[in-house]
């Protein structure tokens, strides 16, 4: 596996850093955001492979950074993140152009294969 450029935001900060560092063992260069403002000055300064963006945030929701990033990097692959087994933010996002959807709490294993999906449709391996 090739080391894929992963942008992971999300305003729970425990949440954070230990799926980057779960993520960083299984060879990613993960970067991380709290907030969706942080998040795309990160994508425009090294636009990542995939962004996994939760979709409620407090400020700049996931949805708003979701049109941001397909703007300026349609070729950028979002997987958003739901909680609460909510689906309804997630087909919403799909339609805006995020690649995929997974609600939390996550599997790794369920990630690890929605991730390499990801970077295949970017022509990575």
């Amino acid at each position: 596996m090739k080391e894929w450029n992963l942008l992971l935001v999300d305003d729970e900060e425990e949440f954070v850093s230990t799926l980057a560092e779960r993520l960083t063992m299984r060879g990613m260069r993960v970067r991380t955001a709290l907030d969706g403002e942080s998040a795309l000055r990160m994508v425009e300064d090294d636009p990542p492979h995939v962004v996994l963006l939760d979709v409620l945030m407090p400020g700049m929701g996931g949805l708003e950074v979701l049109r941001v990033i397909k703007k300026l990097h349609p070729e950028t692959q979002v997987i958003l993140l739901t909680g609460h087994g909510s689906t309804r933010d997630g087909m919403e996002g799909m339609r805006h152009g995020a690649f995929d959807y997974l609600t939390k709490p996550l599997k790794i294993e369920d990630l690890m294969a929605k991730l390499e999906e990801a970077v295949a449709g970017k022509g990575l391996k």
